[in-house]
């Protein structure tokens, strides 16, 4: 079984959603990344550059959700999933995006993404 590197809850504020005022506001999206990862060679050195540098993802996901301005959790999961393929190396990942209060009564709604980078 592969090793997996995991952000649990990466929290950042965009503009997304269809409806006229959703256009107008910033509105929180949730993440959660498992990516596909070697950490033996990071577990044998210690030494950061052997490793996936998460605090990297994260800068990098949270910068890009709070400038983009999506439709759907579906096209901004999809972009993010692209960014961690194709940006840091990884070769596979699920991706859960979650945007809370989007509906009556849930606590969010959300999409799952399993990508390899082939799929890219």
């Amino acid at each position: 079984m592969p090793d997996r590197v995991l952000i649990e809850g990466l929290r950042a504020d965009a503009v997304i959603g269809v409806h006229d005022w959703e256009r107008e506001i910033r509105q929180p999206i949730i993440l959660d990344l498992e990516m596909t990862w070697d950490c033996r060679p990071a577990g044998q050195s210690d030494r950061l550059a052997d490793a996936l540098d998460y605090a990297a993802v994260a800068e990098r996901l949270t910068a890009f959700i709070e400038q983009s301005q999506f439709e759907l959790i579906e096209a901004l999961a999809e972009a993010c999933s692209r960014i961690v393929l194709e940006e840091f190396g990884v070769s596979s990942l699920r991706l859960t995006l979650r945007k809370p209060g989007a509906v009556k009564n849930a606590a969010s709604v959300g999409v799952t993404l399993e990508r390899n980078h082939h799929q890219s």
